[in-house]
C-alpha cells in the first residue's frame, strides 16, 4: 500500500493533464467508434535536457535520467495509418545549486501530444517497423516551494517495431526524441521574486520504450 500511496502522491499534481488526455482520447474514440482502435501502455528510460545556470557563471545543468511511463490511444485511418493521443510522465530532477539548495530539486515532466503512426511494411495489424510522431505541450513542474510550473510547445519523432502476439495484442519497442521550445532568457520556473536564474532555447530528450498494445 505504501508504494501505491507514493505513486498517487507523485501523480497528484498532474491529474489535470491526465484528465485532459483522457477527455481527448474519449472524444476521439467517439469520433472513430467504427474504426479499429488500441491502447498501448509503455515503460521506458529517458535522458537529456540541459539548461544554463546564470547564477553560477553560465554553467550547464542537466536533468537527471530515469524511468518514464507512457500511454497512447490509437485509431486507424482509411489508408492504414494510425492517429494517436500520447501521454508520457517522468520524475526527474535538477541540481539544487540552481536555487541554492543542498539536495536535488524534483522536476516532473509530462508530455501530451496528438500525432500518428505510419507502418513501413505491412499494416497496423501485422508485425513490422513504423515511424511515429506528434505535436503538443510539455509541462515541467518543480517540487520546490516558490517555483512555478511551465508549459511549453513540443514535438516528438521516433521509430519503432511491432510484434503481433495475438490478433489484438502486440508488443512494441520504440525510440523517441522529444524537443521542447523553452525560449527563456532567464528566470525559468519563476512566477516572480525567486532566486532561480536558468535559461535555455530548447530541451531535447531521448527515450527508449517497450509497450504492450491491446486492440478493440
Amino acid at each position: 500500500m505504501s508504494l501505491v500511496r507514493r505513486l498517487a502522491s507523485s501523480l497528484a499534481p498532474h491529474l489535470a493533464v491526465v484528465r485532459c488526455a483522457l477527455v481527448a482520447a474519449l472524444v476521439l474514440a467517439g469520433s472513430f467508434a467504427g474504426a479499429q482502435s488500441s491502447v498501448t501502455l509503455y515503460g521506458g528510460a529517458r535522458g537529456g535536457g540541459e539548461f544554463t545556470d546564470q547564477s553560477h557563471g553560465d554553467t550547464t545543468v542537466r536533468l537527471d535520467s530515469g524511468g518514464a511511463a507512457s500511454a497512447s490511444f490509437d485509431w486507424v485511418f482509411s489508408d492504414g495509418r494510425q492517429g494517436q493521443v500520447f501521454y508520457s510522465y517522468q520524475r526527474s530532477s535538477l541540481p539544487g545549486s540552481v536555487a541554492n539548495q543542498v539536495g536535488n530539486i524534483t522536476v516532473n515532466i509530462s508530455y501530451l501530444h496528438l500525432g500518428g503512426r505510419a507502418f513501413l511494411e505491412e499494416g497496423y495489424n501485422a508485425s513490422g517497423s513504423y515511424v511515429v510522431g506528434g505535436l503538443g505541450i510539455t509541462q515541467l513542474s518543480p517540487s520546490l516551494s516558490g517555483l512555478s510550473s511551465e508549459i511549453r510547445p513540443s514535438l516528438n519523432v521516433g521509430v519503432g517495431y511491432q510484434w503481433m502476439l495475438a490478433r489484438n495484442v502486440a508488443l512494441r519497442t520504440e525510440l523517441r526524441s522529444y524537443v521542447t521550445l523553452i525560449n527563456s532568457s532567464g528566470g525559468f520556473f519563476c512566477s516572480g521574486g525567486c532566486v532561480v536564474k536558468i535559461r535555455g532555447d530548447s530541451m531535447v530528450q531521448l527515450e527508449g520504450m517497450v509497450g504492450v498494445s491491446f486492440g478493440f
